[in-house]
């Protein structure tokens, strides 16, 4: 059963990044590399000032990539938070002496729950995501 939830989630998510690397971080990936190219395209430019210009060519997508796997890492957590309030009363339950059978049931139907309420967060979090995306760099 938290195979299957797990699954659900994973699909979800690998979708919602498909979307923001796809629609944003594509794009800026393209934009990176045309100004780094430019700036090798400077003959009066010593090694130094490509370099630095090659960098403030990468920053915006530095900063992106960096934005997209801290969200990614906040809702895991927040999952994994969920998941670990869900065992947590399990085991309760299973000191308390409810049948273990009764005590599968409740563990799966609680870790479902956190599965369900954090799915309806990705498409908020990804519309947040790519707000702050589509602000970088400009």
């Amino acid at each position: 059963m938290a195979e299957v939830q797990q699954l659900r989630v994973q699909e979800a998510v690998d979708a919602m990044v498909k979307s923001v690397e796809r629609e944003n971080i594509r794009k800026m990936q393209g934009l990176m590399f045309r100004c780094s190219a430019n700036c090798c395209e400077d003959t009066q430019a010593s090694m130094q000032q490509v370099h630095q210009c090659i960098e403030r060519c990468h920053a915006p997508l530095a900063q992106a990539q960096a934005l997209v796997t801290s969200e990614l890492e906040r809702f895991q957590d927040r999952l994994a938070r969920c998941t670990m309030h869900c065992n947590d009363k399990a085991k309760d339950s299973m000191d308390a002496g409810t049948k273990e059978l009764q005590v599968k049931r409740q563990l799966d139907s609680c870790v479902a729950k956190c599965v369900d309420d954090h799915m309806h967060l990705i498409p908020t979090m990804t519309k947040k995501m790519k707000e702050s995306l589509s602000s970088i760099g400009k």
